[in-house]
């Protein structure tokens, strides 16, 4: 097969005119902060998502702040699975918390309940449940024996059935290669009311939005330019432009899924077996894939030639196919490393075999055809 001439992209965005439609009616509203569309975007995300209450915010990671400096988490320990991207592990910190890591379970890579039972504290307060590439954390079978709080990490299950659905809030994500991207953007979900007031008024200092505040107060009409400030707050709203954007992607989002589990499924039905397969995911925001380490010979038993992750990963640069590792665990990092200085059995015996195929719904039949083309030759060779 011949080699293309640019590098085919493991994740990626997919727009069209609409979004340019929607940008161009927002700009040209002159209304381009906290506005109408995101009021309109939190109103139906919570509809799809089945929530009572849901906040848009700035990122995913601002919204799990958000929470946490809601709940009034300071000085606690936090349990995190160490297969999980840094920012659910950095923003304890941030709070001056502690960030407990924990190992995952084999088959899924999800946090693993047992070893959640043995690390917990006297103030492990808070979990971070994450649904690793768009799978259900068990969060019930932590529900078993942990009374603690439970944010729901959805940055990769929008939308799986049920999601957000579990923890005690959901913290949703938008990021540029997400399955419903705006560029960056997050939504915090919750049936507790209480909770929902508080973060959205810390959304903007404190302060109640200017676009509320454009329709008037007490029946008259106006702006109503004076206002009270009682708590302390910070600068996390999404704006109309991103939400614009989230709301033509919305419309877009089962189709896109579609054609994420086509791809799945065109990869667990014509990958070479030595490939080992994800667990289905709904969203498939990653397809992540296992590839055992393995010395294989001559029929004489002479000679040898041994297959890797990364041997892989550097075949497939040549052919211009790029593939990403998620994640490399929490505990291999200097900054949570100290704190968490013991052995991880399931993560450290796996990651190094991870490798994230191309998988989004820009790519064509002729791009997954290409990719297991030129994997399948690895293994041949």
């Amino acid at each position: 097969m011949k080699i293309r001439d640019t590098m085919l992209p493991v994740l990626r965005p997919l727009g069209g005119e609409e979004e340019v439609q929607a940008l161009r009616e927002v700009i040209e509203s002159g209304w381009w902060g906290k506005g109408p569309k995101v009021a309109e975007f939190e109103e139906k995300f919570a509809e799809m998502v089945g929530a009572k209450y849901a906040v848009a915010v700035t990122s995913a990671s601002h919204g799990q702040d958000l929470v946490m400096k809601a709940k009034g988490f300071k000085g606690i320990d936090v349990i995190n699975p160490t297969m999980s991207f840094i920012a659910t592990a950095q923003i304890p910190l941030w709070n001056d918390c502690t960030t407990n890591i924990v190992d995952v379970q084999e088959w899924d890579l999800n946090i693993d309940p047992q070893d959640v039972k043995d690390r917990l504290k006297r103030n492990s307060d808070c979990l971070i449940a994450v649904n690793m590439a768009g799978i259900p954390a068990p969060i019930d079978e932590i529900r078993e024996f942990y009374d603690g709080f439970i944010i729901e990490d959805t940055a990769h299950s929008c939308y799986t059935e049920g999601a957000g659905k579990k923890g005690d809030c959901a913290v949703w994500s938008f990021q540029a290669v997400k399955t419903m991207p705006c560029g960056d953007g997050g939504m915090i979900t919750t049936d507790d009311y209480d909770l929902y007031c508080k973060v959205k008024d810390m959304t903007w200092f404190g302060v109640s939005s200017t676009w509320s505040r454009a329709q008037g107060q007490s029946g008259k009409p106006g702006y109503a330019w004076d206002y009270q400030v009682e708590i302390l707050g910070y600068k996390y709203y999404m704006i109309d432009i991103m939400a614009a954007i989230c709301l033509e992607q919305m419309k877009k989002l089962p189709g896109h899924l579609d054609k994420r589990q086509h791809i799945q499924n065109q990869y667990n039905e014509r990958l070479f077996s030595e490939i080992k397969r994800p667990p289905h995911s709904d969203t498939v925001q990653y397809y992540i894939a296992r590839v055992p380490e393995y010395r294989s010979y001559a029929p004489d038993m002479s000679g040898g030639i041994t297959a890797s992750r990364d041997g892989l990963i550097d075949y497939l640069a040549d052919k211009n196919i790029h593939t990403s590792v998620h994640f490399k665990p929490l505990h291999k990092y200097g900054i949570l490393r100290q704190s968490n200085y013991r052995d991880y059995p399931v993560a450290d015996s796996i990651w190094e075999s991870l490798i994230s195929l191309p998988c989004h719904p820009a790519m064509t039949d002729e791009d997954i055809d290409y990719v297991i083309y030129w994997v399948n030759k690895y293994f041949e060779d």
